[in-house]
């Protein structure tokens, strides 16, 4: 097998920034990589996570690698989200609010890679304060974290669902 060949996965794999960083030793500067890497199932699975190496092909997959050890499952409302939400991260502040079905990912480039990687269809994000890649992309994981469906707060209040949903 070839050293670059990838075997088809069932993740979806999206590199959401890349960044070469250089160290000046006594001998000149010395480049690096950074990759902010997003990977989901498409189904409400989604993770992320940063990956450095000396080339870019090592830094993607070490970004892949640890961004499927930190998944997280989010809570959607078929294509969309269940409530309007705000996460934060850091200065990153991201507010996301369901939409319609049919209106697509209305989103800037990191918070829409994060979108298409968990499965959401129609949603509506802007980015807030900070455009930091790294920063946003996490605020976006807390909005989506914090997200809560109408059995769980049914659930947590004791009520039914149809007294929830009024």
């Amino acid at each position: 097998m070839a050293r670059f060949e990838r075997e088809p996965n069932e993740y979806i794999e999206k590199v959401v920034y890349l960044n070469r960083v250089s160290k000046t030793v006594k001998g000149g500067r010395v480049m690096k990589f950074s990759a902010l890497m997003v990977v989901g199932d498409g189904k409400g699975k989604v993770g992320y996570g940063l990956g450095k190496a000396a080339e870019v092909p090592e830094a993607i997959r070490k970004g892949i690698e640890d961004a499927k050890k930190n998944m997280v499952t989010i809570t959607t409302a078929g294509t969309s989200i269940p409530h309007e939400v705000i996460g934060e991260f850091s200065a990153g502040r991201v507010l996301m609010k369901p939409a319609a079905p049919g209106t697509g990912i209305i989103a800037g480039g990191p918070v829409r890679a994060v979108m298409e990687a968990a499965g959401i269809k129609d949603i509506r994000a802007k980015c807030l304060r900070s455009n930091n890649p790294a920063n946003v992309v996490a605020a976006t994981f807390e909005g989506l974290k914090s997200l809560r469906g109408p059995e769980e707060i049914a659930k947590i209040r004791g009520k039914s669902v149809e007294e929830i949903l009024g």
